[in-house]
């Protein structure tokens, strides 16, 4: 599975309150969600970003509530991924519940610019930064991992395995 997209950078500590703002939770619309992402860290991401973007960050990404709202109005706006120096537990496996690819690199996030074009190998965990030329590894997705994401997420993961 790989992704190639230009990078919003964001820095440390980027909550969900931030991804998602609270006062758009009463919907479930993913598309609406999607609109609204990271509307008060980035007013203008929702009419900047284009399929295949990625979404950059420091440490802490995802911390504060447990809402699976914030990485689905990712995904929805159609990130490819998010790459950060660290992700929240919750967070993290809200994201791969949902299908939503992340990986941690603290040299990717350090090394990486706003505006940078990247591809990333999620097998492998290679990221490669196209604009600077250069390379920076990550934990590549283990084996189960890998069917969830290429599933879209773990219910059609199931749904697949157990031959709904």
């Amino acid at each position: 599975m790989k992704a190639k997209g230009r990078v919003f950078k964001y820095k440390d500590n980027v909550d969900t309150d931030v991804i998602i703002p609270a006062r758009y939770l009463n919907t479930f619309d993913p598309q609406e969600l999607a609109a609204h992402c990271l509307e008060d860290l980035d007013p203008e991401f929702s009419q900047r970003v284009q399929a295949g973007d990625i979404i950059v960050a420091g440490k802490n990404f995802g911390c504060g509530s447990s809402r699976e709202h914030a990485p689905l109005a990712i995904k929805t706006a159609k990130v490819s991924c998010v790459i950060a120096a660290t992700f929240a537990r919750i967070f993290y496996r809200n994201a791969i519940n949902i299908g939503l690819p992340i990986l941690e690199s603290p040299e990717a996030a350090a090394g990486t610019e706003a505006g940078d074009e990247l591809e990333v190998d999620f097998d492998q965990g290679k990221i490669v930064n196209l604009t600077k030329g250069q390379v920076f590894q990550a934990q590549p997705f283990p084996e189960f991992m890998q069917k969830i994401m290429a599933a879209e997420g773990l219910i059609n993961h199931i749904k697949a395995e157990s031959k709904w």
